[in-house]
């Protein structure tokens, strides 16, 4: 049985081989906290998870440190996905049985992922205690992470709002079916009606080709911004690319199995994209999953 003073050095040394902290230094823990990006959609069956695991290795190739929660609880799948079992969940972490580094699951180009499970329903039923301590133990991930990722669930139930409103920017995908757009649209409407401010980013999953990605996203900024008095940010599209279909099958991030398909190219130049726009937390008074995880809690309670 490892001991709580066992399982604290181990924590040190994991900061510091990813250069967080260092021993004889401990004012080298950065102050900085990881962004935490909500990937979503209007509708299920848009590519939103393979986007999710293949913008996250983009980034990784990037220099940036990207940690995934899967919080699809109703069909979670970046396992399935990535075609790794994790062995814990965030539940784990709610009630104390294992730390956050030990629910961490290893995945491709340095990337780690954590399973939701139905972590989200017990998160609002701890008191307060419980959660100052979970708050403590999952804020590692900003020492880890640069960006945080939140693989959501689709549509437009409440719980998927929760994640949207809690997140630091949300980053909406989409696709040329009327039905996806509109759906993507009352999103964004029920978005503005909560915070007119909010950093949304959008792109066009499976298009035909630039001209019709472009139609899209100018369309939807134009409405938004007439109707919704509210500003867009699109970051482009990924075409329509058998090589994607072929990936999923193989149970592999189409960006390591197929490097120089068309889907590839797109997503490398999406998170290019996505890092040049990043903005500040100045709108936040604390940032990070810390920052998010109490959100995110207060809009579950409300």
């Amino acid at each position: 049985m490892i001991d709580q003073a066992e399982k604290l050095r181990q924590i040190i040394d994991d900061l510091k081989f990813r250069n967080a902290v260092t021993l004889d230094n401990p004012s080298g823990v950065r102050e900085k906290t990881a962004k935490v990006i909500t990937v979503t959609s209007g509708k299920g069956g848009v590519g939103k998870t393979n986007i999710t695991i293949n913008l996250a290795i983009a980034l990784s190739e990037l220099g940036k440190r990207v940690t995934i929660l899967d919080a699809d609880f109703g069909l979670a799948n970046i396992d399935i996905l990535l075609g790794i079992v994790p062995k814990y969940t965030l539940v784990d972490v709610l009630y104390d049985k294992k730390n956050i580094l030990e629910v961490l699951t290893d995945g491709p180009k340095n990337i780690k992922f954590m399973s939701g499970g139905s972590g989200v329903e017990e998160l609002v039923k701890l008191d307060s205690t419980q959660l100052e301590k979970f708050v403590s133990n999952i804020s590692l991930l900003d020492k880890l992470s640069d960006v945080i990722l939140i693989d959501t669930g689709a549509g437009l139930s409440e719980s998927v709002m929760s994640f949207v409103m809690a997140a630091d920017e949300v980053f909406l995908v989409t696709t040329p079916e009327p039905t996806s757009i509109t759906d993507a649209y009352a999103l964004i409407k029920m978005i503005s009606n909560r915070e007119n401010n909010k950093i949304i980013r959008v792109v066009v999953n499976r298009a035909e080709n630039a001209n019709e990605a472009k139609d899209i996203l100018n369309r939807l900024s134009m409405v938004t911004e007439k109707f919704l008095a509210m500003k867009l940010y699109p970051l482009g599209f990924i075409p329509q690319d058998e090589s994607v279909i072929k990936a999923v099958k193989m149970q592999q991030p189409f960006s390591l199995s197929f490097p120089k398909c068309d889907a590839t190219k797109h997503i490398k130049e999406i998170s290019k994209r996505l890092i040049e726009g990043s903005t500040g937390l100045s709108n936040r008074q604390e940032g990070g999953i810390k920052g998010f995880v109490r959100r995110l809690v207060n809009l579950m309670n409300a």
